[in-house]
């Protein structure tokens, strides 16, 4: 990496994004979540709200292999635009981009238990750990950086979620 290559440190945000610049590249509204991302307030949690939709509509389309195949796309494609987006920016891990929440929260969603009362523990866990970062997914959040780093935290914090809900379903069976 060039010095030229560098970001700015966190904060030293070049644009304040809008509609106009996530038309103004792919990358940039993916990154930002098709628009969830701009929520002035929590756009990780738009974010996450945003997989929703998008696993009710894909999960029945597509086979267990498929959906496998699919989310591991997403997540190199996150790490692309997600890089290319904060550079756009001069913030690495910019709050409002949320691609790294959805891919996250599409992987617990596969996994989760049928029923509404799982889907709402499956977002409040993967919310906690998004946000409390627990070891070891603050040193990777604090020391991975550009795309990949944006999106591996959020794959940690799903893994988090998901061993929760495996440990909860497995007591109450």
């Amino acid at each position: 990496m060039t010095t030229s290559d560098k970001l700015p440190e966190d904060g030293e945000l070049k644009i304040m994004p809008g509609w106009k610049f996530l038309f103004s590249h792919p990358a940039h509204l993916l990154s930002f979540g098709f628009g969830s991302g701009l929520a002035r307030h929590a756009p990780g949690t738009f974010g996450t709200l945003a997989a929703y939709p998008i696993y009710w509509y894909l999960a029945p389309r597509l086979s267990d292999e498929w959906f496998m195949l699919m989310l591991a796309c997403a997540f190199i494609i996150g790490i692309w635009t997600s890089d290319i987006t904060g550079r756009a920016l001069g913030v690495a891990d910019y709050g409002g981009i949320v691609w790294d929440e959805i891919v996250a929260m599409l992987l617990v969603l596969f996994f989760t238990p049928p029923g509404w009362y799982w889907s709402l523990l499956a977002f409040a866990l993967f919310r906690f750990f998004d946000i409390v970062k627990p070891p070891p997914i603050r040193h990777f959040d604090s020391n991975w950086h550009g795309g990949l780093g944006v999106m591996f935290d959020d794959l940690l914090a799903a893994g988090y979620a998901l061993l929760c809900m495996a440990a909860i379903k497995s007591m109450l069976l």
